[in-house]
């Protein structure tokens, strides 16, 4: 069964979209015990960014299936994508879409996140350096960057024109 996916960009206080994105992030903190971050937190993050988001589906139904905000720096704020699509290229297209428009990509990943890192690891995001009690709970995290090394940002690049 195909799927239609529109790509959505919510520009920097567009407010599109936030409580959508808000109640996918809470729906992986409670099954995957990541993205903790305060709704207060969030909802500002959210609209101080880009976010690029791939929704599915119309009016009532119309579903996030996954979304990722971006500061101006091409710093990944957040990038969620919904349990039920992962493994289908969302997050590797949420990527690329960032990266068409930074030359390099940065975030950081939860050290005990193993799937964030191995999804970020094969995408060609190298660990820069490790943060010790970088969360608000005192989780660690690593600070990764794509870009730079073998033109990665570029062939992310190109997989979105492709």
């Amino acid at each position: 069964m195909s799927v239609n996916v529109d790509t959505e960009i919510a520009r920097p206080g567009d407010e599109s979209y936030v409580e959508a994105a808000w109640k996918l992030k809470e729906r992986i903190r409670a099954t995957d015990d990541v993205l903790k971050q305060r709704r207060g937190f969030f909802v500002d993050a959210y609209k101080r960014s880009t976010v690029h988001l791939l929704v599915t589906g119309e009016g009532d139904d119309e579903r996030v299936m996954g979304f990722a905000a971006v500061r101006r720096d091409g710093y990944i704020l957040f990038l969620a994508v919904a349990p039920e699509f992962r493994g289908e290229g969302i997050g590797k297209r949420l990527v690329g879409e960032v990266a068409e428009t930074h030359d390099t990509v940065t975030c950081h990943a939860r050290a005990s996140n193993r799937n964030a890192l191995g999804f970020y690891e094969h995408l060609g995001f190298e660990v820069e350096r490790r943060i010790d009690n970088y969360y608000e709970d005192g989780g660690n995290a690593y600070y990764l960057k794509l870009g730079e090394r073998g033109g990665l940002t570029k062939k992310l690049s190109d997989f979105m024109r492709g």
